[in-house]
């Protein structure tokens, strides 16, 4: 199992929001820095930045000059039977060498086949063989960004009987073990987790409280949507944060201590202080969870 050292900088378990383009600008101008309570930091999928300069790469090295900067990453596909192109592991670790960010991630999901790669995080059976491969993909991948990753949870939206093979674990087994192999952390975003839990008629609670808290180093939180049929939920990151999604991360945070907890929203995206609003609204979960005395967060 590899180790890797502390993060450049010391993560603050505080709220945070996920920084799309549309407010880019904003907060690299520092615009919006007079709004910001202390140990607000700042989200982004790195795939958007992983190029050789340009206005939208100068504009994130801005942001990381005065906040702390997460690289959430949409391309790496560890659950796949490729490991990620060299090529893509060289983007990613030379935005992390400008960036210098405090938590690097990832999903539990894989999306690449030759030369096709899909927009969607797509399930696998859990097999120990898919165990084996995973691990193998992100030891590959720590090394060569010589970082620990963060592995994220990814949504559900068919039973287990309609995936591919048979299950030999349940989720929340497959990333302790994925843990134990390689010294990766976890995200947990409770938000798949309520949506998982509802597609597939599955208790919710019960899913947040099997799952390694001394591993969790990142929370995510979000809006989703349901179908025409209001039968399925889809993790769409265009509403608000529903309360119940809200209740799952208070839970989670009973057992892991306070953790840095991050707000997602990719589309419909309101004002900048509405976002800023909805992340603050976590701080007294935060504080709740640090004065019970739970794990303390180191990164």
């Amino acid at each position: 199992m590899a180790q890797f050292g502390p993060h450049p900088a010391p993560m603050r378990a505080a709220p945070g929001i996920g920084l799309r383009l549309p407010h880019l600008a904003l907060v690299a101008r520092g615009d919006v820095d007079p709004l910001l309570p202390d140990g607000m930091w700042f989200e982004v999928h790195a795939e958007n930045f992983m190029v050789p300069g340009g206005p939208r790469r100068a504009a994130l090295i801005d942001v990381a000059a005065r906040h702390r900067v997460s690289l959430h990453g949409v391309g790496l596909a560890l659950a796949g039977n490729e490991p990620a192109p060299r090529g893509h592991l060289r983007r990613l670790a030379r935005l992390c060498d400008d960036v210098g960010p405090v938590l690097v991630s990832d999903h539990l999901a894989w999306q690449r086949v030759g030369r096709w790669h899909v927009p969607d995080f797509l399930p696998f059976a859990r097999t120990r063989a898919a165990l084996a491969l995973t691990a193998a993909n992100i030891d590959r991948a720590q090394q060569a960004l010589g970082r620990r990753l963060l592995i994220e949870n990814p949504s559900h939206y068919v039973t287990e009987t309609d995936l591919p093979g048979d299950h030999d674990m349940p989720e929340a087994a497959f990333l302790a073990g994925l843990v134990e192999r390689t010294g990766c952390g976890l995200l947990i975003d409770v938000n798949n987790i309520h949506v998982s839990a509802h597609n597939l008629g599955l208790d919710a609670a019960a899913l947040v409280d099997a799952m390694p808290a001394g591993a969790v180093a990142e929370i995510h939180v979000a809006g989703h949507s349901a179908d025409a049929g209001g039968r399925l939920l889809i993790d769409s990151h265009d509403a608000p944060v529903a309360s119940a999604v809200v209740a799952l991360a208070e839970r989670l945070l009973a057992r892991t201590g306070p953790v840095p907890v991050l707000v997602e929203r990719d589309a419909d995206l309101p004002p900048f202080a509405a976002l800023l609003a909805e992340a603050q609204a976590f701080a007294p979960l935060l504080a709740a969870a640090d004065s019970a005395g739970g794990r303390q967060y180191a990164a």
